[in-house]
């Protein structure tokens, strides 16, 4: 190689980071065929692929790299970083290149973490105003077209190649819900405008189309779901309106959308007029931008300890096994730590861990798991820690921990949003309340279920309240899938003996289950346990199990929508 300066260096980074963008972008584009074709196999392995798509690209980055000499001289770096800023100015995805730098040069650098002069700490290039070939958002003006033609024009210019069932009959529905929402329903006035993101969001089996009512004085988030019906035709499946209809469609509890994006950074400016407190890190990771979400939120983090003075702490609630949780109490994540050893039951190691949370990485989580950000030599102050938390730190997880002059490194942690664990949320809870829980619990088991999940140690500390009430799974060591386990009836005791042995006198393999026995030590009063069996009853059978396992083994997995009954149309198919 006989051009070895901070040019040549920046410019092979950034070949690599087009290199990943193109194809991130062409397999996300190629979500509306998938979707048209109704080939769901095509959905989920695009789904897993898209994920892995980061790493390799920046495995194949550090490679090319070490054909240059000097790449290990980080007295060049800083001259490399002022290189790749000028090639940025005139970028379309500038805040994306700058963490795909970042990824680079922390693979390249032999440095525990970084300072502002090696890596894009904060945003070098304004990602305000940048053009694209396409607009991010189409608009249209009910007071020049009427609002039914308008309506049906936004799903005529999404151009899907399927027929529809009865667009005439959806639009009806439609109608209907879209004039509600007006200052004065049905009052079509000229300052009204309907804004909608120019790529449909491809999720699992549905399309949604996503955007926004502007009346002049307020903005109204909408977003419509378009599903298939057994013959391929489209339909209109229901319309979500509002922050907290939407804010459930873009949980990270979620599978990620797939969009045709040329622009990324429109697209979360336009989002984050729908969530206006809505962190900018969950809506790029909403959109299978993991990366830059991980990046956005480390800065919020940072920003966030700048502006606060309270201690990481010990979470509140049962002590996990295998974890060692913490959180910022006035910051809305918790931070996790895998122990260096694992106390009897729990039969698991630290690579077992690790896998059981790519598992649910590239599972679709159905609304009902936990998504968490993983992160390597996180560097937190001292200062800032509780001291019953640091030594709690240094006596079960060592390993992971690094002092560095006031720094505390955590060599591995998992973050996530801070939920109430479930067991705290319903003590002392009235019946309104306690019902609310229970139901949701036994939800949240059953669309697992469905998905081919089984959360192995179903203890309610495992399980978490969101902040709109509804429950999700976050305890992954012990995940198993519903067709590797073996659900049994309970034999019944042939004699008084057997019927109080304290121990089972029947033989139990290493994969069996007994549903009958859930309810028993799941609830610790009476009330709770009649009340969860009033509504979720099935759950603690065999047959239900066996039934469930019998369906996914025939390949077919529940469609879970994520959205309420509710906020479907009365023509919803099954």
């Amino acid at each position: 190689m006989t051009h070895d300066g901070p040019q040549d260096i920046a410019r092979a980074i950034l070949a690599g980071f087009d290199k990943h963008y193109r194809l991130f972008r062409a397999i996300s584009a190629g979500a509306k065929e998938r979707f048209e074709a109704g080939d769901w196999a095509a959905v989920r392995s695009a789904n897993r692929e898209r994920i892995d798509m980061y790493d390799l690209r920046v495995r194949e980055g550090v490679a090319t790299l070490r054909q240059f000499p000097r790449v290990h001289d980080e007295s060049l770096w800083p001259a490399i970083k002022h290189a790749y800023v000028a090639l940025l100015l005139e970028h379309q995805q500038p805040e994306l290149a700058e963490t795909f730098f970042n990824s680079v040069a922390s693979r390249v650098l032999a440095r525990t973490y970084y300072n502002n002069q090696h890596i894009f700490w904060r945003r070098a290039v304004s990602t305000e105003h940048i053009e694209s070939l396409r607009p991010t958002y189409n608009v249209y003006y009910p007071a020049e077209l009427g609002l039914r033609a308008t309506l049906k024009a936004l799903f005529i210019d999404a151009q899907l190649l399927c027929p529809w069932e009865d667009l005439e009959r959806d639009l009806h529905a439609l109608l209907h819900v879209v004039s509600e929402l007006l200052p004065k329903p049905r009052e079509v006035t000229q300052s009204l405008q309907v804004h909608v993101l120019s790529s449909l969001f491809y999720r699992n089996r549905s399309a949604y189309l996503v955007g926004r009512l502007d009346t002049g004085t307020v903005e109204l988030p909408f977003a419509v779901p378009i599903r298939k019906n057994s013959k391929g035709e489209l339909y209109l499946d229901g319309a979500l309106a509002g922050q907290e209809q939407l804010g459930t469609l873009f949980s990270l509890a979620r599978a990620y959308f797939m969009v045709d994006m040329e622009v990324p950074s429109g697209f979360i400016a336009f989002l984050k007029t729908l969530f206006p407190s809505k962190p900018a890190a969950e809506l790029y990771i909403a959109l299978g931008l993991q990366k830059q979400g991980k990046t956005e939120f480390y800065r919020d983090l940072f920003e966030h300890l700048r502006h606060s003075s309270d201690r990481f702490v010990v979470a509140p609630g049962v002590k996990g096994m295998v974890m060692v949780v913490f959180t910022l109490p006035s910051f809305p994540y918790v931070f996790k730590v895998i122990r260096d050893h694992f106390e009897p039951p729990k039969d698991v190691d630290r690579k077992k861990v690790m896998e059981q949370y790519l598992v649910v990485k590239y599972h679709d989580r159905v609304g009902r798991l936990a998504d968490a950000l993983e992160y390597s030599q996180v560097a937190l102050p001292t200062t800032r820690l509780d001291p019953s938390l640091l030594a709690e730190l240094k006596q079960l997880a060592p390993s992971q921990l690094e002092l560095d002059a006031d720094k505390l490194v955590l060599k591995h942690v998992y973050i996530e949003r801070r939920m109430v664990p479930l067991d705290v949320w319903l003590h002392g809870a009235d019946d309104a309340k306690l019902k609310h829980g229970l139901f949701e619990f036994g939800q949240a088991v059953r669309e697992l279920a469905g998905a081919n999940i089984f959360p192995g140690d179903l203890l309610l500390k495992n399980f978490g309240v969101t902040r709109a009430g509804r429950v999700v799974f976050y305890d992954y060591d012990e995940l198993a899938k519903v067709t590797d386990c073996t659900f049994r009836k309970l034999p019944t005791a042939r004699d008084d003996e057997e019927d109080w042995s304290g121990e089972p006198w029947f033989f139990v393999g290493a994969h069996d289950i007994f549903p009958e026995e859930l309810p028993k030590f799941l609830f610790n009063t009476d009330k709770a346990r009649a009340l969860f069996l009033s509504m979720h009853g099935d759950l603690a059978t065999a047959e239900f199990w066996q039934q469930k396992q019998e369906q996914l083994g025939r390949g077919v997995e529940d469609d879970v929508m994520p959205y309420p009954e509710a906020r479907r149309f009365p023509h919803q198919h099954p």
